[in-house]
């Protein structure tokens, strides 16, 4: 029995995969989102962190 598949995991530019993005964004505003959630997770992270440093001494 043999699978086959025509499937491609990999895209040659950035354009090949503007038009499969969800919700209608860019890849610009992609990018954008991104460097935010990742910003606002860090921040979340060192405030947690920086409360329960100080609550233990």
């Amino acid at each position: 029995m043999s699978i086959t598949t025509t499937a491609v995991l990999a895209f040659s530019t950035a354009g090949d995969v503007a038009n499969g993005l969800p919700f209608g964004w860019s890849v610009a505003g992609l990018q954008r989102g991104v460097l935010i959630y990742l910003g606002l997770s860090s921040l979340a992270f060192v405030v947690v962190w920086g409360v329960g440093f100080l609550r233990r001494s």
